[in-house]
């Protein structure tokens, strides 16, 4: 381990490091604790997180990873680990961007000056001297570019505080490596999307057991979520969600049949279980004739509109092919009744219903 000198006070330099829990942010901290720098991570909850959630609820995932890869990294490292929630916050970066959107609803730029500029107040407020993100030139098309980077940098008010430890070599000298706190000869310069020179990293420093990203950890970079959640601006009339209209567009089918209320169908047993917990907050339909989902209406609606999505219901049921199918019809008030649904033919299901 390199000896790190001291910061102005005289003290062990101190680094904030985001940790997303994906295996760069992981690197890019131990090399920074290699130095002796005292490092703490910082991780902050939007909502849009993909781990431990449908892996959570959905059967056909039960062996997939449900751990919470921050704080896996953060035992790794052996580091303390705060987690912030942003997620109210959050909403304006995900409703005006002012760097746009990415391919999908990713407000990749946006999110990450966001986050840096908050790590900056944290690390203010506690004493702690510069910043640490695992960013790698190249590697995501939207906020990890050379000319991205002092966006980055500038707008989140971190300037040349902020440490990209596995990409510097390829920057120009920030304060930490100008000080001596850091020594840049031990830092990296990967650059592009090829993941092969973080492995040999990773292997050097003994981690087998890491996250494997797959085009980031957020639901907003998508293409399927992020159509469903601009349908769902649309049919509010504007851009408004809370958490759990993002939790249930991450479950399900969504069928919307009609421009005033969709369905969402579940599609396993474990969907079943966690739509239950929305029964008092939405009309359901369930099969009582036949085994079949769970499903909840998101909207508004009239009789001949619930009869229309008992069809559906009817079709994705056990009794697809009987002449009838006995559906509970509950509102968000427990009072109920039961109508008797033909099961919709496939060929009447409109293919642009499902989004």
């Amino acid at each position: 381990m390199t000896e790190a000198n001291s910061n102005q006070n005289g003290s062990q330099p101190k680094a904030v490091a985001l940790i997303s829990g994906g295996l760069d942010s992981l690197l890019a901290t131990k090399v920074v604790i290699e130095q002796g720098v005292h490092v703490e991570g910082i991780n902050f909850y939007t909502g849009f997180c993909v781990e431990g959630h449908t892996h959570a609820i959905r059967k056909k995932d039960k062996q997939k990873q449900k751990r919470n890869n921050a704080l896996w990294s953060a035992e790794q490292l052996g580091i303390k680990l705060h987690i912030i929630d942003i997620s109210e916050e959050y909403k304006d970066i995900v409703y005006n961007p002012k760097h746009g959107y990415g391919a999908n609803l990713n407000p990749c730029l946006d999110c990450k000056i966001y986050m840096v500029n908050q790590a900056k107040a944290w690390a203010e407020e506690n004493g702690f001297d510069f910043i640490i993100t695992g960013e790698v030139i190249g590697q995501r098309p939207k906020s990890q570019r050379k000319e991205t980077m002092p966006i980055i940098a500038r707008e989140s008010g971190a300037d040349d505080r902020l440490l990209r430890p596995l990409c510097a070599k390829n920057l120009m000298p920030t304060f930490p490596e100008r000080e001596g706190w850091v020594n840049r000869e031990d830092l990296y310069d990967f650059s592009g999307r090829s993941r092969k020179p973080q492995f040999e990293l990773a292997k050097k420093f003994g981690f087998e057991d890491y996250a494997q990203p797959a085009g980031g950890c957020c639901f907003l970079t998508d293409a399927n979520y992020s159509k469903k959640l601009e349908d769902l601006w649309q049919a509010r009339g504007e851009k408004r969600y809370e958490l759990d209209d993002i939790m249930l567009l991450k479950v399900g089918r969504h069928i919307r049949p009609k421009a005033n209320f969709k369905l969402i169908v579940s599609r396993e047993e474990g969907e079943n279980n966690f739509l239950r917990g929305y029964k008092k907050e939405f009309t359901s339909l369930s099969t009582i004739s036949h085994g079949g989902p769970l499903t909840l209406l998101d909207g508004s609606f009239d009789k001949k509109d619930i009869e229309l999505a008992a069809q559906i219901v009817a079709r994705y049921s056990g009794g697809k092919n009987a002449d009838k199918v006995s559906i509970q019809v509950e509102n968000f008030e427990g009072t109920s009744y039961i109508i008797e649904a033909t099961p919709m033919q496939p060929h009447k299901i409109k293919e642009d219903w499902y989004i």
